[in-house]
């Protein structure tokens, strides 16, 4: 059976923060949504960490739902 390439979302710090600033929240705010701590969030917006898994797949779902509009980078994933 052959596997597909899935295409995945890798969000950049500067999209991390514009997207918590257009749901105006705070670090704090957003990390308890998404149940991860507010320090993630913060490495995250440094640029030390990208979120994957499932909070990736969350920011995007709270993107698309709230209406902001991002340019995520593509990363394809030949594993799934």
């Amino acid at each position: 059976m052959e596997r597909r390439k899935k295409k995945k979302r890798q969000w950049s710090k500067e999209e991390i923060r514009a997207l918590r600033q257009h749901l105006n929240l705070t670090q704090m705010k957003l990390a308890d949504e998404l149940g991860t701590r507010q320090q993630t969030i913060s490495e995250w917006e440094k640029g030390l960490y990208r979120p994957r898994g499932a909070s990736a797949t969350l920011l995007n779902i709270i993107a698309e739902r709230s209406g902001f509009t991002y340019k995520a980078e593509e990363k394809h994933d030949e594993s799934n």
